[in-house]
């Protein structure tokens, strides 16, 4: 519960002052520990450059010309209240909610630190945006976007990390590239925000030959060779392999992460036939025997110390312990973004002032709404105020 009190803000009992950290976004809760290295705030690795760009590209989407439901509300001083609707959801997206209503003018006071874990309750206020009332409603599902899909991720993340922090584990579960086409720093920063690697940002990152890569160019070791021709000392080189002979390729030909793809943890009797059109030109079929993870792993690490083992392919937040092993130093999965539940939020408008309970007040004469336990109003439909200015 929240509660203003003499210039201090009492959250879930604890007393914190009101602090700004911009004209425009207004904290009022000290940092979270967020199990991410001492002291850095995450929201410094978004330049603010980019994230006008993406703000501005995001509302110019969602409104192409005329905002007819704009020019009816029109531009008076209104207060939104975010709500969340999901108990133990992780707070993620602020910046980019943040950069939504700080191109339209509005300021967003945050009663949580990006990070923190919601709830208990079944609706937990998160944060109130002020401006014109225009303008909050223009940026509302933009925003509302943002942080609904971004929170989704990192409380998959956390969970994950979790799991393997419970586990003693000591690598890192990682996302993939497997993201929305559009919105990939969102989601790549909610990674982080969850506790969980990002993996490689984009194809200029780090260089991943995957199995299509060398069938094309015709074996592992050209694969590799002719990419370290280009990408130099400063960029690392991960081969998809899968086999252990592939593995062992891979790392004498100087490949710095073997991609184990595809292994289970247990032993597996059930050969898989492996065929691609462009191999079977000079190649028969090849059978694979499912070889286990774990051993694989342990051999090439005894060979190779150096070389970075990753385990990926069909894993699930079900199945993830099952792949920790001291030998396996990254564990991916495309679930932390793929098929990732989003969390309830939504923004509601309150009137200036608060009246008893399921009752309609009126101001200068015309209905201003209906207020409900959660302290927030349901403006009520009919006519509109006799204002029109059609600059809206």
């Amino acid at each position: 519960m929240v509660v203003k009190k003499a210039g201090l803000w009492k959250i879930d009992g604890v007393e914190v002052k009101r602090t700004s950290t911009s004209s425009s976004v207004k904290c009022l809760c000290p940092p979270l520990d967020m199990s991410t290295p001492s002291g850095l705030d995450l929201a410094h690795l978004l330049p603010p450059t980019t994230l006008t760009r993406l703000a501005q590209d995001w509302l110019a989407e969602d409104v192409t010309h005329f905002d007819p439901a704009g020019m009816c509300v029109g531009a008076g001083p209104q207060t939104a209240t975010l709500l969340c609707k999901e108990p133990g959801s992780v707070l993620a997206g602020v910046p980019f909610f943040n950069a939504v209503f700080g191109v339209l003018g509005c300021q967003v006071d945050w009663l949580y630190p990006e990070g923190a874990e919601l709830g208990p309750e079944q609706v937990t206020r998160v944060a109130v945006v002020h401006g014109p009332a225009r303008n909050i409603l223009l940026g509302e599902r933009s925003a509302l976007n943002c942080l609904a899909r971004a929170s989704g991720i990192a409380t998959r993340g956390r969970q994950l990390a979790s799991v393997a922090r419970k586990a003693a584990w000591k690598g890192s579960v990682a996302g993939t590239r497997k993201t929305t086409p559009g919105f990939r720093l969102v989601e790549k920063y909610a990674m982080l925000v969850g506790g969980v690697a990002t993996h490689r940002c984009d194809l200029s990152s780090l260089v991943m030959l995957k199995d299509n890569h060398v069938w094309a160019c015709g074996g592992i070791a050209q694969a590799v060779q002719d990419v370290r021709q280009v990408c130099g000392f400063s960029s690392k080189i991960e081969v998809e392999c899968r086999s252990e002979d592939e593995g062992r390729e891979a790392a004498r030909a100087g490949a710095d992460i073997v991609m184990l793809d595809n292994f289970t943890p247990q032993v597996s009797h059930h050969p898989r036939e492996v065929k691609r059109s462009t191999w079977l030109a000079t190649h028969p079929p090849v059978l694979f025997v499912s070889q286990t993870l774990h051993t694989v792993a342990r051999t090439l690490k005894q060979d190779f110390p150096s070389v970075l083992i990753e385990a990926s392919g069909g894993i699930t937040p079900e199945t993830l312990s099952a792949f920790f092993s001291p030998s396996v130093d990254i564990i991916s999965l495309g679930c932390i973004t793929q098929g990732c539940p989003v969390v309830d939020f939504s923004l509601k408008i309150q009137c200036p002032q608060r009246s008893h309970s399921g009752t309609a007040r009126r101001e200068n004469g015309v209905p201003c709404g209906t207020v409900d336990d959660h302290g927030i109003t349901t403006v009520p439909s009919g006519p509109p105020a006799a204002r029109r200015d059609f600059a809206f």
